[in-house]
Order: structure tokens, then sequence, then C-alpha cells
């Protein structure tokens, strides 16, 4: 099955869908490391108590992690997760002078994706929810859910590492398709290719699936 067949099928499955800002770098930013190893409902109350308790990220910056991992207590791994956070802000105001990421949509997307992968505790997933939900650049952030899906359809195989996804994925997925391939992907991830019981019976791939044939 090539990605161009799959790209469609998503699209049949689970209409077509349109890029649109989700908010700010730093907000994306922040919200994406909240997110790691944790549930949406867990990080997306963390970050409305975090920006809740500080009302800017500036004062988020400037205060102590203690005081930001209690804001994100219930977020899940909220001690790490704070260190992170301080150190990303603390790293950003250090190299810009403020806490502004818009410049990063002027450079080419590799340069802008280096640039966020030197910030303390970012990864490939996290430059690429940052460069893709809030700049529009051509990244293609690969969650777990992704990763899932992209395995049982044979799109990589079970020795590549979420690291290595990323390229491998980025380059199969045109361009243009990257947004939409991200969102239906983690779609068909959460509701029917689930981790431990997947719903094959009403999988749009169950014709060609690997993992059903």
């Amino acid at each position: 099955m090539s990605i161009d067949e799959i790209i469609a099928l998503l699209e049949q499955e689970y209409g077509a869908l349109e890029w649109r800002p989700h908010a700010d770098p730093v907000s994306v930013l922040m919200g994406t490391i909240l997110s790691q190893n944790t549930s949406d409902v867990n990080s997306h109350r963390a970050f409305d108590r975090l920006i809740g308790t500080f009302s800017t990220w500036e004062r988020v910056a400037e205060a102590g992690v203690d005081e930001i991992a209690e804001a994100i207590r219930g977020g899940g791994l909220n001690r790490i997760k704070a260190v992170r956070i301080k150190a990303c802000l603390e790293g950003i105001l250090e190299s810009q002078g403020s806490l502004d990421l818009g410049f990063l949509a002027r450079p080419a997307f590799s340069e802008a994706k280096a640039w966020l992968e030197k910030l303390p505790g970012v990864g490939p997933k996290t430059a690429a929810c940052v460069l893709l939900l809030s700049l529009g650049k051509p990244a293609l952030p690969v969650d777990t859910h992704v990763y899932r899906v992209s395995r049982r359809l044979g799109l990589i195989n079970s020795k590549v590492s979420p690291r290595e996804a990323h390229q491998l994925l980025e380059a199969m997925v045109p361009e243009g398709e990257r947004y939409e391939f991200h969102f239906h992907m983690l779609a068909h991830g959460r509701k029917v290719c689930q981790a431990r019981r997947p719903l094959c019976h009403e999988c749009v791939f169950q014709r060609q699936c690997p993992k059903i044939l």
C-alpha cells in the first residue's frame, strides 16, 4: 500500500483538514512538554493551571522549579517537566532576549528545527509540533499514535526508533500533506488502531493492513 493510498483512505475516513495556527510558538512548546507521557486531559489541565498561576511565560521563567512543579502537579512527571520548562524558557531568553519564537518562521525548515532541538529537553517531536502547529512549517510530529499506526501499516519497521521515524516519515509524506497526515493518523490511533485492543474490523485499512492479512 503506497503512502498516497494511505493518505487518501485517511482523508476519506476522517475528512479533509486545512492548516490553522493552534497557538503562539512558546505556548505550543510548553503544551508539548506538558503532554509528554500523560493523557490529553492531564496535560491540558496542567497547562491551564500553569498559565492560570503565572499569567505570562515571562513570569513562569522567573519562577522557581518548585513553584512550577506545584502548578503542574497532577500532569504527570511534574518535577521533570518543571525543570525542562524553566530551562527552555531561560534558553530562549538567553538567546533572543525575549520569549518570542516568531523569528523561526523566517529560516528554512531544517534550520528552524535545528535551533529548537538545541533547547534543553527538546527532541524531534516537540520541535516538530512547534514548527507545524504554530508556524506552518512542513514538520511531521510522530507521537505514540502516529508511530504505532505507521509500524502496523508497514511504513516503518519495528526496529526504527521514534527519532528515526521522524526522518523516514517526513521523507515519505509530501510537505503539503503532513498536517493532515499527522492529525488523521493521530485520530486513527486513538479511535481504531489502539495499542491494546485495535478495532481491526472497523479499520479503513483492514483489506490492506499487513497486521491483519
